[in-house]
């Protein structure tokens, strides 16, 4: 089971290090971590993907939460939050075949951010089950090298993790 974990903590310097410390030593593995500055810059966000079951997913927030530039821990259940990945995607395109590529972007509603000769890059930010399905129609067409941020949530509607609650 996959789990998205939202973390506030103090932005500075080593924070990100010893998080990851944190899971490397006690075995939890990260399936994505994305990490930006919040609304307040001397707090960031990171966003982590997590799988594991309950009891893990337990352990994973106690563990966070004894951190001392932990601001914050809170599980993001996917069904009431909004989550997105961005990809960059370098395909193989022959002038034979990129009408069919163009068409499965439009679809998808991505964009082609690069043209050369012999390749077009796509650019998708959606949902991770979408960037997925479009990573899936492109490999017959050869993806030369791809690029995801790893995934980014917020609750849905007014809730909000803040600082101050």
């Amino acid at each position: 089971m996959k789990t998205i974990v939202s973390v506030l903590v103090e932005n500075r310097s080593g924070v990100l290090s010893r998080t990851a410390g944190l899971f490397a030593r006690r075995g939890f593995n990260i399936e994505s971590l994305a990490v930006g500055e919040t609304e307040d810059p001397t707090v960031s966000r990171m966003t982590i993907v997590v799988e594991g079951d309950d009891r893990i997913i337990e352990q994973v927030s106690k563990q966070l939460n004894k951190q001392v530039d932990v601001i914050k821990v809170r599980e993001l259940p996917a069904v009431s939050s909004t989550r997105r990945e961005l990809a960059l995607i370098k395909v193989n395109a022959t002038p034979k075949n990129r009408g069919q590529i163009n068409e499965l972007v439009e679809i998808m509603k991505a964009k082609i951010v690069d043209i050369s000769p012999a390749t077009l890059t796509i650019e998708i930010a959606d949902r991770p089950e979408r960037v997925g399905q479009l990573l899936e129609m492109v490999l017959p067409y050869g993806v030369v090298e791809i690029v995801r941020t790893g995934m980014i949530a917020l609750h849905k509607g007014s809730e909000a993790i803040g600082i101050v609650e």
